[in-house]
């Protein structure tokens, strides 16, 4: 059954994927859409930006066979592309600490292969509207309903920037002027407000709970 989600401008999405099994299942699974389209599929990481020059798409979904150095590299290029699209690395699995990296690389959206068909639809439209998307964001999204973030103080605010830049508890203590166990009872009170689990759902959602923009550039007093 087609699944109808009224929309002016669908999703398009391009897949970096070296095998043609999993080609004709995601084209297949797309069709079935409204709101996203199969932009087309590319066999290596070296022919994805002049394809997304050519093809334009919205989000491409970056398969690891080539190792994540090379996705990451990937990722990088495409901020240079003509429409400089969501990224989105397809994995079977990666650890935390490179999950990390790659957020703070600039992609959009971290899924397992080994997930359902509607979370691999949940993903691509998320990243698609230009939010970023992980296996809690379902946790995320009723927390953000709740509007907690507004909870936060001005200080606590400033930690959750300088996670976000990917500073560690010492160098935000330094940033701050401020002891490491300071930094950690902050921590366990935007834990505590915010619902968030970990220092690594923190970094993910973090630029959703402050302007992250203002901390980029200059060192905190």
């Amino acid at each position: 059954m087609r699944v109808s989600r009224p929309t002016v401008n669908p999703i398009s999405v391009l897949a970096c994927e070296a095998q043609p099994i999993v080609i004709e299942g995601l084209e297949k699974v797309l069709s079935g859409c409204d709101d996203l389209v199969f932009a087309g599929s590319v066999r290596s990481v070296g022919d994805t930006v002049e394809a997304v020059n050519r093809l334009r798409p919205d989000v491409v979904l970056i398969d690891l066979s080539s190792g994540l150095t090379s996705a990451l590299r990937l990722v990088s290029s495409l901020k240079t592309a003509s429409t400089d699209p969501h990224a989105v690395l397809w994995v079977v699995d990666l650890a935390e600490i490179e999950t990390f990296r790659a957020l703070q690389m600039g992609v959009r959206g971290i899924l397992r292969k080994t997930l359902p068909v509607r979370n691999l639809l949940e993903c691509l439209r998320m990243v698609g509207s230009g939010k970023v998307w992980m296996d809690d964001s379902e946790e995320v999204t009723a927390f953000f309903q709740r509007k907690e973030a507004s909870r936060l103080t001005p200080r606590e605010k400033q930690v959750v920037a300088l996670i976000c830049r990917g500073m560690k508890n010492k160098q935000i203590a330094e940033n701050l002027h401020i002891t490491p166990g300071t930094v950690k009872v902050h921590l366990m009170h935007i834990f505590e407000k915010t619902g968030l689990k970990d220092r690594l759902a923190l970094a993910v959602h973090g630029k959703e709970l402050v302007d992250v923009a203002q901390f980029r550039d200059n060192a905190i007093a």
